[in-house]
């Protein structure tokens, strides 16, 4: 992620359950990116931890699989 307060790198991954679970129609690539934005509106990227897997999202913010679909029609 970059901004204008530097830069920062996460390696992240989903399964192909959860990803079937959370937005089968959408892309992979999509799905990150919208899991990304969704973090960015609650903590600053600096907060966010370098590697996680997209199914951990949900245990801090449970809100998180209701809201993607609207991260997804904004991506």
């Amino acid at each position: 992620m970059t901004d204008g307060g530097g830069q920062t790198r996460h390696a992240v991954t989903m399964s192909r359950a959860d990803h079937a679970r959370l937005a089968p129609d959408a892309a992979p690539d999509a799905v990150i990116a919208a899991a990304f934005a969704f973090l960015l509106d609650r903590e600053p990227k600096d907060s966010i931890v370098g590697a996680f897997d997209v199914s951990v999202i949900g245990r801090y913010f449970p809100e998180f699989p209701e809201r993607l679909p609207d991260y997804l029609q904004n991506a």
